[in-house]
């Protein structure tokens, strides 16, 4: 299986040289759904290139436990490659993309509205958010999709096809 936008970081770091204004992100995208898509595009939309920092196999057993994912990373990777709002994919095993954000120090980090930047406030806190800001990064959240989810879809389907 042929996938263009899949980089080691190496790679990414050089191609990262060649772009002003570079957007990062990291996630799962088990199961691609509209939300991500509107995520996606919105952004893009932010600088002159998306890079997306994908979990590993491995990285999603450790965050979410030894059913996921569904679909395996080259499988995520494919279909994440056919988005022509995304210029690079990096797979990474570590918890958070911290090693890739310090390794390609994008001017804007986003993530989704579900993450909080102030620890204080309610919501899951954004790890990475202290490295983009200590190498002068901006951090945006992205409002999440209401209706939207990878957990609600899955769930969907076993209410559907399961008895």
């Amino acid at each position: 299986m042929i996938v263009s936008k899949l980089l080691n970081l190496q790679a990414a770091l050089e191609r990262r040289r060649s772009i002003s204004r570079l957007v990062f992100t990291n996630g799962i995208f088990d199961l691609l759904h509209a939300g991500h898509v509107i995520y996606l595009q919105q952004a893009r939309a932010l600088g002159e290139a998306l890079f997306l920092g994908l979990n590993s196999d491995a990285g999603v057993r450790t965050l979410k436990g030894p059913t996921r994912p569904l679909v395996s990373q080259n499988d995520r990777a494919c279909v994440l490659s056919a988005l022509s709002c995304i210029e690079a994919i990096i797979l990474f095993d570590d918890p958070t993309a911290h090693r890739l954000i310090e390794t390609l120090q994008p001017e804007v980090y986003v993530k989704g509205g579900d993450y909080v930047l102030d620890p204080n406030q309610p919501g899951t806190p954004l790890p990475e958010a202290p490295a983009v800001l200590a190498y002068g990064g901006q951090v945006e959240l992205i409002p999440y999709q209401s209706g939207h989810s990878t957990t609600g879809l899955v769930q969907r389907i076993l209410d559907r096809y399961c008895d």
